[in-house]
């Protein structure tokens, strides 16, 4: 077995107990996470959202020209502004955007855009140009730059699979599905000694990650509860997790979710309105959990799609496009409409042209909420600004 599946192994626990053998024993000291104690709250809505039916431009007649079957009527649209509204299901999201937590940024996506949804997601996640690939995520070598030796909860997803997004050379995050029953066992009194072989070592480090990631999500859990009811759902259940590490304080720098469904190409109006709804409500409940805990200028939460929808309808749906709108929340964010309105008269192939690349918000986040340059971990583009 070689290191890069060992840690992809015992990176990942998505729930049950489990039992170390004693060869596996760890040995040495946890290390602490430099940086501040400001941390990062991924929410990504897989298969595509439409971002047209999502912040709404309700005043252009071509939106209504290009979707006579699914556009949504003006007096259905919400917090109104500048020709721009949220979708009605997204209540919440327009009282967070009137209170200035909420920013939006339109026209996001990237230079040769591709369509799959495979691909476009690990394009997000590795933070690379469209014809180049990665092994390791964006955020994987954000960690591994920043964590002094081994942290492996400096990163948390909440999630049954691994996130690319995370993954760097060293394994500084952790896949959880049910932290309450992420409870690992082991005999502290017989600590494994440390061998002349390197690859036994590197077993050795991995396994003392995941007892030691077991110790510190129950120790945060033991330490907070839930104040504020949340939706069953699982993105509400994901989200007051995140919500009890944070307040717990687990001190991750990182939290990664996701919601699925938005692959929405045919009955549109009745599954967008039904994930808006999750989506909406399960970040209602996080963002009032997180300002009664005053916690909420530390934390901040970027919702994104690995791509948005084509400008046309196919009839009931919408098929894979392009440009799409990011939403920021909390973190002191300046709660702005960030960038033009999407250009519907000047398309690329029936597609919105981006405006604002992927990247500059990413690197945006680095600087100004991680104290990072993002350069060291290979992203050029110029940091947005105005965004906090």
């Amino acid at each position: 077995m070689n290191r890069r599946n060992f840690l992809t192994l015992t990176g990942t626990f998505t729930g049950g107990s489990f039992l170390l053998p004693q060869f596996l024993h760890a040995f040495g000291t946890r290390s602490n996470l430099a940086g501040t104690e400001q941390c990062l709250v991924f929410i990504q809505l897989n298969g595509g959202n439409d971002g047209l039916n999502t912040f709404i431009p309700f005043e252009n007649p071509l939106y209504y020209d290009f979707r006579p079957k699914i556009s949504l009527s003006k007096d259905l649209v919400i917090g109104k502004s500048s020709g721009m509204g949220f979708h009605p299901a997204l209540k919440d999201f327009a009282t967070m955007q009137q209170n200035g937590d909420l920013s939006v940024v339109q026209n996001v996506g990237y230079p040769h855009p591709v369509r799959s949804h495979f691909r476009s997601q690990e394009i997000w996640q590795t933070a690379t140009n469209s014809n180049h690939y990665a092994t390791n995520g964006w955020l994987g070598k954000y960690l591994d730059l920043q964590c002094k030796d081994h942290q492996p909860t400096a990163g948390v997803n909440l999630d049954s699979i691994d996130n690319l997004a995370l993954k760097g050379e060293e394994p500084h995050s952790i896949t959880v599905k049910d932290p309450n029953r992420y409870k690992i066992r082991s005999d502290k009194e017989k600590q494994a000694v440390l061998s002349a072989n390197p690859q036994l070592d590197f077993v050795r480090k991995i396994a003392h990650s995941v007892v030691e990631g077991s110790e510190d999500i129950q120790k945060a859990l033991s330490k907070s509860t839930s104040e504020v009811s949340y939706p069953k759902t699982n993105l509400g259940k994901n989200l007051e997790w995140i919500a009890r590490l944070v307040k717990g304080n687990l001190n991750s720098k990182v939290y990664y979710t996701s919601q699925n469904g938005y692959d929405t190409h045919d009955n549109q109006l009745n599954i967008h309105h039904r994930n808006l709804t999750e989506l909406n409500d399960a970040l209602a409940g996080f963002y009032k959990d997180m300002k009664q805990s005053n916690l909420l200028q530390n934390v901040t939460v970027v919702v994104f799609s690995e791509f948005g929808r084509r400008v046309k309808d196919n009839g009931n749906g919408t098929d894979h496009g392009t440009a799409a709108p990011m939403f920021v929340i909390g973190g002191n964010t300046k709660g702005k409409v960030m960038g033009t309105n999407p250009d519907l008269s000047q398309l690329d192939n029936g597609d919105l042209i981006h405006k604002i690349d992927f990247r500059s918000v990413y690197a945006g986040l680095l600087t100004d909420k991680l104290n990072f340059d993002p350069q060291l971990i290979g992203i050029k583009n110029a940091a947005i600004q105005g965004l906090f």
